[in-house]
């Protein structure tokens, strides 16, 4: 069955970084960083337009904007703007006649976490960096160190190593992300285009999407959509509720030009406040693994395994060799080497009693409710006969980029290499569990 496919740019709120395709049923997303670089950076104000005059705001909306103020006002000396430098290969610097490998500047925007110095930023606003510059809305900049990264759910930790005792740090409160609902209020703050201490509302647009990471093979769980105007410079910055507490991160958007087009994307507070605290301590996050790739069941898919049309769950379509899927005897969908027969592989129903209606809700739950180690009883439909199997939690594999690069052909993304899925007519293109890793 043909798939017609369309591109949409996705881009990571900085702007040094790798693209990669998000595959799904109808379309491709490529996704990029939204961090700025310098030179876009300087482009971008030459293109900002000034007004002359100010239209006043309607009676109406003068408490609403009061607010919106006193939460900027609350808040603004905590957001800062991260100042990244990296080698880029690309570029060759003659010094004295000798070539050397030339840098690359990275914009981005962070928060202050606590008391202690500690900021928090998207990690592909650093990546490839060590150090990096801090600066406060006051003009202050501080020197920092990367202490802890996690490219898996694109978040790290910077230690600011200068003296900051002068500074007024006040650390951000974190909210609960669970609590959101569409349409509730947001608040963005960051340094767009290198604009520092910018900032625009939406409201929740979407929430529990999932956000492939191209860089990696897997998905980042439970992320927060939302209309709020967010641009390249945005990377790493708050997300804030109508209190002012973080609620996520803001980290891509999807635009078919590199610019803001109402769609945004937010690592959850939840996830933040997680990983955090152990990035602090170890440097690293260790994330719980399942190791299938599947997808919604389709009616055809229903049908053809004598189930009711709208039959509801998750079917394999991939199980990684060695995994705790693959030892807790799950199995794949096959097909016969002719290509004419294929037999549906197990479908998950639920995980630890939760229903599953789409492979999101199989990642988002191990994500947010399960550590490496931890079991989880899988509720599956094989062949017409339900069944429970207990499969026990391993970390997620290291698998780098070029291996995955490598490995292109003999696997789906999400949940590390694995075996390519059958094409059959009505067989969806599965998307990724728990893969490799995202930008």
């Amino acid at each position: 069955m043909e798939h017609n496919i369309k591109k949409i740019t996705v881009i990571l709120l900085s702007t040094i970084g790798a693209v990669a395709i998000i595959g799904s049923l109808t379309q491709a997303l490529l996704i990029s960083p939204l961090h700025s670089t310098m030179a876009q950076q300087q482009q971008q104000q030459q293109n900002v337009i000034q007004s002359s005059s100010i239209d006043p705001l309607p009676s109406s909306a003068s408490s609403s904007s009061s607010s919106l103020a006193n939460v900027f006002k609350r808040v603004e000396n905590s957001v800062v703007q991260i100042t990244s430098t990296r080698s880029n290969p690309n570029q060759i610097t003659i010094i004295n006649g000798v070539p050397a490998n030339g840098k690359s500047t990275a914009l981005g925007s962070g928060f202050v976490y606590d008391n202690q110095g500690h900021v928090v930023t998207n990690y592909h606003v650093i990546d490839g960096a060590t150090a990096a510059d801090v600066t406060f809305t006051d003009g202050n900049t501080y020197s920092a160190k990367v202490i802890g990264k996690d490219p898996d759910a694109d978040i790290a930790v910077l230690q600011i190593t200068d003296n900051f005792s002068g500074e007024k740090v006040i650390p951000l409160p974190i909210a609960n992300s669970s609590s959101l609902n569409p349409g509730d209020q947001l608040i963005a703050i960051g340094n767009p285009f290198g604009l520092s201490g910018t900032i625009t509302t939406g409201i929740v647009s979407g929430e529990g999407r999932l956000l492939p990471n191209p860089d990696t093979g897997f998905s980042i769980p439970n992320i927060v959509q939302t209309d709020a105007a967010i641009n390249p410079g945005n990377s790493g910055g708050p997300l804030l509720n109508s209190q002012g507490r973080v609620i996520g991160m803001n980290t891509a958007i999807l635009s078919r030009t590199g610019s803001y087009s109402g769609v945004g994307f937010a690592i959850p507070s939840n996830t933040i406040a997680k990983e955090v605290p152990m990035l602090i301590k170890n440097g690293t996050y260790t994330h719980p693994w399942l190791g299938i790739s599947g997808g919604k069941i389709t009616p055809e898919i229903a049908q053809s395994a004598g189930l009711s049309r709208n039959y509801q769950g998750v079917v394999i379509g991939s199980v990684q060799p060695g995994s705790p899927a693959d030892k807790v005897g799950l199995q794949a969908t096959t097909q016969d080497m002719s290509g004419s027969n294929t037999h549906i592989g197990d479908i998950i129903t639920a995980i630890d009693g939760h229903p599953t209606k789409q492979i999101d809700d199989i990642i988002n739950y191990i994500e947010s409710h399960k550590n490496v180690g931890d079991n989880v009883k899988l509720t599956i439909n094989r062949d017409g006969k339900v069944m429970n199997l207990i499969a026990t939690l391993q970390a997620r594999p290291n698998t780098s980029l070029q291996t995955q690069q490598q490995q292109q052909q003999q696997r789906q993304p999400g949940l590390g290499p694995i075996p390519e899925l059958p094409q059959v007519p009505g067989f969806p293109q599965l998307p990724p569990e728990l893969g490799p890793p995202l930008p």
